[in-house]
């Protein structure tokens, strides 16, 4: 079964949240808005950060942001930044298999690594942000309203 890392799911909702925000929000705040926990926000922004997804802001307004819009980045570049490179096989771009003399199959899982990278590169934050996808008819229910902030 391909199946995307939990850290990976959670950094494409906090992602698709922090966009839909105007200016910054805590992790705190994300971890109330998408119901992830609070520690797990944390390592992920710090992730995310590391590898210029978003930029932090220090203080007592500060939090993190998006360093480009949702419609820059792409899902496959979220999933590398959080499990490393996409890549179905161990033998994929040329790595070493424990099986290559007994298996034969070594290179033929290049061209559907590639079209699974290239599917994932075509899609955005923005294109995951919409609610619903018009090719499948399934729509996704409404955000929940961030909270008021106190003042």
């Amino acid at each position: 079964m391909l199946k995307l890392s939990k850290l990976a799911d959670y950094a494409v909702v906090i992602l698709v949240r922090l966009g839909q925000q105007d200016g910054v929000m805590a992790s705190g705040m994300l971890s109330q808005v998408t119901g992830v926990r609070e520690p797990t926000v944390a390592k992920i922004l710090k992730i995310l950060a590391a590898r210029g997804i978003v930029q932090s802001q220090r203080g007592a307004r500060g939090g993190y942001h998006l360093a480009r819009p949702l419609g820059d980045i792409s899902v496959a570049r979220v999933i590398s930044a959080m499990d490393g490179p996409i890549k179905l096989t161990g033998c994929v771009d040329g790595h070493d298999c424990e099986a290559s003399t007994l298996c034969g199959l070594c290179g033929n899982w290049d061209p559907v690594n590639l079209a699974i990278r290239e599917a994932l590169d075509r899609i955005s934050l923005a294109d995951m942000a919409r609610n619903g996808h018009p090719a499948s008819g399934r729509a996704c229910s409404e955000p929940a309203p961030l909270p008021t902030p106190a003042l």
